[in-house]
Parts: C-alpha cells; sequence; structure tokens
C-alpha cells in the first residue's frame, strides 16, 4: 500500500517534515489553522529561515506532491497516516509543557479519521502524552520523535543518526516502517520501543547536552577564577572518545526553543511521577546557562569602567544559534535587553533575525550593516557565532569604534588577532593577557 500522509502543524517542526516526506516520494497535506502561513507555504515560501527547506518545499508544490490547507476534514478524506508536529511552549508561569495545541490538533483531526489510520506523533511531549491520545480516539496512535536541529533541519530530517518509533502493535510497525523505508535502505538503524520510553528519548537526549553545555560553562567559571583557558582544557577533555568535543564549546550557553523548554518540562513532568529528585541536578545546568548571561552584562561593565549607562554597546547577533532566524530565548538579545535596562545604548546586527527580534523587544536598535553596527561604539560582544561574525577584519573594525573593546561571547575569534589589531579582547572561561 502506498501511504498519503497529513502533517498537523506547519511551524518549523511540520514544515520541514511535510517538505522532506514529499521529497521522499510521498503525497503530503499540511494542515494549520493559520490561513497566511497555509497560504505562504503554498506559494512555496517558508515563513522562517532554514537553509535548503525553501528550494525542497517549492520542489515538490511543483511535482504536486506537497499541497497545504487548513482543512482537517480535506487531511483526514486524502491521507492514512497523520503526523502531529504542532509547538508544546512552555506554560505560562510554570514549568510544564502547554499541551494546548498538541490536544487540539488531535480533537480537530478524531472526526475525520479513517478506522484504518495510524496517528503518528512528533511534537515533544511529557511522557504519558501517547496514552492520554490513545484515550481520546479510535485509531491506533505511534510516537516518533523529532531531532531536528535548526540550520540542519533538511539533512536531519532526510539523513537522520536514528529513528525511533513508540508502538503498541505490529501493524503500527510496519505502517512506520514502510513510511521510512527509503530512510531505513541508507543504512539508519530503526529503533522500536513503548510508549513511554519513545517520549522521553527527546527530552533525555537534551537534557544531556544541556548538561555538557552547563558543564563546560561552569568550568569557564573555574577557568576565570584560575586564569585558565576554557577553550584549551575543552580541547584536552575532548580528546577522550568517552566525553569527546561535541557540547564543549564554552560561551553564551544555550537558547532556543527546545532545550530550555524542554529540561524545564522534563523535571515538571517528574515531579508529577514522584521522580522529582532524579532531575535536581537539571535545576543547576538550568542556572549555570542563566548565570553565563549576567555575566557577560557584569564582564560588560567591568570593561566600561563600571557604569553602562551613556555607553553605546554592539551586539552582534540576535538569533539563538547562527543559520536560523529563531529568536526565541536568545541569550545574545537576553543580554542586549539587560544591558539597555542598565542605561546603555544597545545596538543589534544579525544576518537574518532581526525582523523577529525588532518584533519581541521593539526599544533596541537594529542595524542591519554589520560596519555601521559598530561604528561609534564603546564595547563589541559577539552574541551569536555566525560566519559573517567570525570572519571580520578586526584592523578594519578598529577604525570605526569609539573604542575597541570586544566581549567574544562565544569563542569564536582568534584573540591573537584581535588584541594585535589593537582591541582589548575578553572570552568568557580564557586568561586575562
Amino acid at each position: 500500500m502506498a501511504h498519503r500522509l497529513s502533517v498537523i502543524g506547519t511551524g518549523y517542526l511540520g514544515a520541514t517534515h511535510a517538505a522532506c516526506m514529499a521529497e521522499l516520494g510521498f503525497e503530503v497535506i499540511g494542515v494549520d489553522v493559520d490561513p497566511a502561513k497555509v497560504e505562504m507555504l503554498s506559494t512555496g515560501r517558508v515563513p522562517f529561515f532554514e537553509p535548503d527547506l525553501e528550494e525542497v518545499l517549492a520542489r515538490n508544490i511543483a511535482s504536486g506532491r506537497l499541497t497545504f490547507t487548513t482543512s482537517f476534514a480535506d487531511a483526514g478524506e486524502f491521507a492514512d497516516v497523520h503526523f502531529i508536529c504542532v509547538g508544546t511552549p512552555q506554560q505560562a508561569g510554570a514549568n510544564a509543557a502547554d499541551m494546548t495545541q498538541v490536544f487540539g490538533a488531535v480533537d480537530a483531526l478524531a472526526s475525520h479519521l479513517g478506522p484504518d489510520d495510524l496517528v503518528v506523533g512528533k511534537s515533544t511531549v511529557p511522557v504519558g502524552t501517547a496514552d492520554a491520545i490513545a484515550a481520546r480516539i479510535t485509531t491506533e496512535v505511534a510516537w516518533n520523535p523529532e531531532f531536528l536541529r535548526e540550520g540542519f533541519a533538511v539533512s536531519d530530517t532526510l539523513s537522520p543518526d536514528r529513528l525511533v518509533i513508540g508502538v503498541r502493535s505490529e501493524r503500527a510497525e510496519t505502517i512506520l516502517r514502510e513510511v521510512y523505508a527509503p530512510i531505513t535502505a541508507t543504512g539508519v538503524p530503526l529503533l522500536v520501543t513503548d510508549f513511554p520510553t519513545a517520549e522521553l528519548v527527546k527530552v533525555a537526549a537534551n537534557s544531556f547536552l544541556a548538561t555538557k553545555i552547563s558543564f563546560i560553562n561552569a568550568m569557564a567559571e573555574v577557568c576565570e577564577a584560575a586564569s585558565a583557558d576554557v577553550v584549551k582544557l575543552a580541547e584536552a577533555i575532548g580528546y577522550d572518545p568517552r566525553i569527546g568535543n561535541r557540547f564543549l564549546a564554552a560561551g553564551l550557553g544555550f537558547g532556543g526553543g527546545c532545550l530550555p523548554k524542554d529540561i524545564r518540562a522534563f523535571m515538571a513532568r517528574a515531579g508529577e511521577l514522584g521522580a522529582e529528585e532524579a532531575l535536581t541536578f537539571l535545576r543547576e545546568v538550568d542556572q549555570i546557562n542563566l548565570r553565563r548571561r549576567s555575566h557577560t552584562v557584569d564582564l560588560a561593565r567591568k570593561m566600561l569602567g563600571g557604569a553602562l549607562r551613556g555607553k553605546t554597546i554592539c551586539m552582534l547577533g540576535a538569533s539563538f544559534k547562527p543559520d536560523s532566524d529563531d529568536v526565541r530565548d536568545s541569550p545574545a538579545l537576553d543580554v542586549a535587553v539587560a544591558l539597555a535596562n542598565a542605561g546603555a545604548t544597545v545596538v543589534v546586527t544579525d544576518p537574518k533575525g532581526l525582523a523577529n527580534a525588532e518584533r519581541v523587544y521593539p526599544t533596541l536598535t537594529y542595524v542591519d550593516d554589520i560596519v555601521k553596527a559598530v561604528t561609534d561604539t564603546d564595547l563589541v560582544i559577539l552574541g551569536t557565532e555566525w560566519r559573517e561574525f567570525r570572519e571580520l577584519d578586526p584592523l578594519a573594525l578598529a577604525e570605526v569604534t569609539a573604542t575597541p573593546r570586544i566581549i567574544d561571547g562565544r569563542n569564536a575569534l582568534d584573540p591573537d588577532a584581535w588584541r594585535a589589531a589593537g582591541w582589548t579582547y575578553r572570552g568568557l572561561g580564557r586568561p586575562v593577557r
């Protein structure tokens, strides 16, 4: 049987999944309650920045394999496999995940499902969600967590390092093996689990990565106190194959729409299950991460003679990571706002994230030209390690600043080159020279 797919929710996860499954040869319909988003996607345009995605989207719309709609009825009539890809943001005023979109999508789809349809959850959810969905509908349910990295979403969908499916029946397993056959044929492993294990995989993976980032940032605090170099420290321990060098880049820490809210929701759910003590270490992981931001503000104040009021500071970066326009929980913007609240004039520049940043923080100054953004500033901070920033000419920039001072918030620059060009350079967790 040739399966036809629906993807419920066309945000970052859903739009990527829909386009990439069409790229694999499936007929796919994407569903969203936002008519403007549906119209935009239907014309081959993506409402966010993600490398290569717009080309994949446009190609498959042109082929006729990919369409978009606001109608859940159309999805039920068209497809037999339905992927739930809606958001699970952090609840306002709490750590737990807001499940409104997930259950809303399932309820809207329920009356349009056929008896042989399969509903597959991909959203990152608290453990127990698949059971709750199975109790709301009469058709079969499976769970298939996503592992997308912003900036690499297309390759992570088409060539993932693993696929995980949580199922209750051989039939559900068979259907998902058929859906993912084009991927597993290339040697990608497919792990079959129960519901709760599949739900826990994503939050467990994100918690481990967050822990690794906060570990090296804790080491950065010690390195600063001891006048040691956290970059060399990370390089040395990274050669140990039990540790590895990935996610050992000290700096401003993690942000975005996944790691922060996922570890908080994981802690909240563990508390509901009576396993709160098992995840108490994640509180410190979260606190270390947030402390890097306040530390950067303190370092800026120190470099500017103890006062921020009346100073002009350029923040290189608005998005939470390079190759993305996502500004959710952006460390760079968080620091920029804190500096502005302390009386500084903050100019922000970013290759892709300025429009999103200005919608969230309209009181900051946004400039799309890097040289103009740096001109006449008292301090520059590298907040997001875009290639455009890593490759800047420090000698040329020194000529336009009021005073050439820089905080390398990502330890992505060559300290010797910047110092040789006349800059006062500070890296997080690196010795002062």
